[in-house]
């Protein structure tokens, strides 16, 4: 979700206005993908990068994203969306954890969407601790060296519990992965918008679905074979 800071500049506001403008675009887009029965999402709210942004601008987005927990857990709550929340959380304040775990009892039982929020999230973190956790069973006795492959990595990932991303949409310009579910993305077909996140909506949600449904999708193999 690209494009805050520069949405901003660009209307003469603070950076502020662009991630409050940007939550808005959050909440376009899940009412989207749920007018389209899609069960999951997953939305990249907080990098572990983004701690090296100036220390206003973090509080800024902590500040709205503990107001986001208060203010929209009930009505996702009500439209059948389970929120889950996927990266290191213990470097948040304690009344931030205290609302994540809340929000994701409230709405655990929600089957119509699965909202991931990744959150102090990295790739790489990912792919670490994993590996981490994978030694830790080695060490104990529970897992041989040679029990150790795809399948087995996989399962210590975060969002292990759910089939891998079928598309990736990227606002605001940039076409890299920025350190987000590396493994997770192998296979996944990437789009990427202009448009800055505060003005994306329901129709560039629409013009990603309309492109990805054009691919074909070989995942490595040969695809379709054409008749002589």
């Amino acid at each position: 979700m690209d494009g805050n800071g520069r949405w901003a500049q660009r209307q003469g506001k603070a950076r502020s206005e662009g991630h409050r403008a940007g939550s808005e675009a959050l909440r376009r887009a899940v009412e989207a993908v749920l007018e389209r029965g899609i069960p999951y999402l997953t939305v990249y709210a907080f990098s572990s990068e983004n701690w090296n942004r100036p220390s206003v601008e973090v509080k800024q987005l902590l500040d709205l994203f503990m107001k986001a927990l208060t203010r929209d857990i009930r009505e996702l709550d009500e439209h059948g969306v389970r929120v889950c929340f996927i990266g290191d959380r213990e470097a948040f304040s304690r009344p931030l954890r205290d609302g994540m775990r809340r929000a994701e009892r409230r709405t655990a039982a929600n089957v119509k969407l699965r909202l991931n929020v990744a959150v102090n999230y990295g790739g790489r973190a990912d792919l670490t601790r994993a590996a981490r956790q994978l030694a830790d069973k080695v060490q104990r006795g529970e897992l041989t060296p040679e029990q150790i492959n795809q399948e087995a990595f996989g399962r210590e990932l975060f969002m292990s519990d759910i089939p891998e991303p079928d598309l990736l949409i990227r606002t605001g310009g940039e076409q890299r992965l920025s350190n987000f579910l590396l493994w997770q993305l192998a296979y996944t077909e990437l789009f990427f918008s202009d448009v800055l996140w505060p003005d994306f909506n329901a129709d560039h949600v629409t013009q990603a679905l309309t492109d990805f449904a054009s691919r074909e999708r070989r995942f490595g193999g040969l695809g379709q074979v054409q008749n002589a």
